[in-house]
């Protein structure tokens, strides 16, 4: 991330969320907006690839907690004035200890500490530029829901900056190599006095990359890199939710100078099922039954989602909606064990009858008559009405 990106880019404005947004309203946000303009839902339109480019480095950088707080400082310092910290010809108005930004963002390699750390007269702004981390694609898949509760393996179509495969990376023409930039010596970074203070910024002779070329890659205007399209088959663990979003790590963009490759983020979407439903790691099932068994009780032959069958014993006097839990049929669990399936009975009450059927029916009622299931709710309303 250069000093530029953390001083000029506002990556909450490109999200649309406010500076104390929490984990949850970001991700949202970026969801949304990942989806909008995501590569393949816009294929061909530069403008759409570019705005979703802008969304991930945002995301990636707020989504991470102690990124944020370096993007957050960053902004604070300097946004605030400067006038607090030493310049190159003196220290703070109110004398004290000298000041490093590198001490604030880190001395990691390739971090804030490395960009910044030559602020404010020498450290380490002569330093070669180091490995830079590839960026975090976001893709999506969609699931059957056996395959979601199974755990499948899928083929993902992903855009994402790759070295161009023109020049294999180099920016240079087939046949040239890029040399060291002359104004940079190689860092990629330059400082500029800006009120007596000594500003580290990105070389715009290299842009940054600390390579000159003198003949250019026609494909990629000398930056070595360019968007493409690979397919990758990665593993869906099982008990996927929908909605759900999978971190793979290192399988998103290729890093720069030796760098760590970035991570790849699949958002899950699963189809619903004409039979089995779910609910945390249970499956949910509703199974129709007669009268006769409700009433009367009997053993009820039920599918499960492996495509096994278990039989399930209905007491006598089950009534309408009463749910059974038939253990170890659900969805697999991390820890090796699987939830259960929830049936729920349903009385099927029949659209037509039979003579015999009818008169059976008739006669139940009969042997019934003194039974009424609603006298209590009459009651209480009685008892209301009089009260008011």
């Amino acid at each position: 991330m250069s000093t530029k990106d953390f001083l000029e880019k506002d990556y909450y404005k490109t999200l649309g969320v406010p500076k104390d947004a929490q984990g949850d309203a970001i991700k949202k946000a970026y969801r949304k907006l990942a989806r909008q303009y995501h590569p393949d839902a816009n294929k061909g339109d530069g403008a759409a690839e570019e705005r979703f480019k802008e969304i991930s480095e945002a995301y990636d950088v707020l989504s991470d907690p102690k990124r944020r707080a370096e993007y957050d400082e960053a902004r604070s310092l300097f946004g605030a004035g400067a006038g607090r910290f030493r310049t190159t010809t003196g220290g703070p108005a109110g004398g004290g200890v000298p000041f490093d930004l590198g001490d604030v963002f880190g001395a990691g390699g390739g971090g804030l500490g490395d960009v910044l750390g030559g602020l404010f007269g020498g450290g380490r702004a002569g330093r070669a530029a180091g490995p830079r981390r590839g960026a975090d694609v976001e893709s999506q898949v969609t699931l059957a829901f056996d395959d979601a509760v199974a755990g499948a393996t899928v083929p993902l179509r992903m855009a994402s900056e790759q070295p161009c495969p023109t020049c294999k990376g180099t920016g240079s023409r087939t046949g040239s190599l890029p040399q060291q930039c002359p104004v940079c010596l190689g860092t990629g970074q330059t400082s500029r006095n800006a009120g007596g203070f000594a500003f580290a910024e990105p070389c715009r002779a290299c842009r940054g990359r600390g390579l000159v070329v003198e003949d250019p890659c026609p494909d990629c205007a000398g930056s070595g890199r360019a968007m493409g399209t690979r397919t990758m088959t990665v593993r869906i663990p099982s008990g996927v939710k929908d909605g759900q979003r999978i971190r793979l790590k290192g399988k998103g963009g290729p890093g720069e100078r030796g760098g760590p490759a970035g991570d790849l983020y699949v958002l899950v979407h699963v189809m619903p099922h004409k039979l089995f439903g779910r609910s945390g790691d249970n499956l949910t099932l509703t199974v129709p039954v007669s009268f006769a068994e409700a009433a009367l009780g009997g053993e009820v032959t039920v599918p499960t989602l492996t495509g096994a069958t278990v039989t399930l014993k209905l007491p006598p006097g089950t009534a309408n909606g009463r749910t059974f839990r038939v253990r170890g049929k659900g969805a697999p669990r991390k820890d090796g064990t699987r939830g259960d399936l929830l049936v729920t009975v349903e009385v099927a009450v029949p659209s037509r009858l039979t003579g015999e059927a009818r008169s059976a029916v008739e006669a139940f009622r009969d042997a019934t008559a003194g039974e009424d299931p609603r006298a209590g709710l009459l009651d209480g309303h009685r008892t209301t009405a009089k009260g008011s």
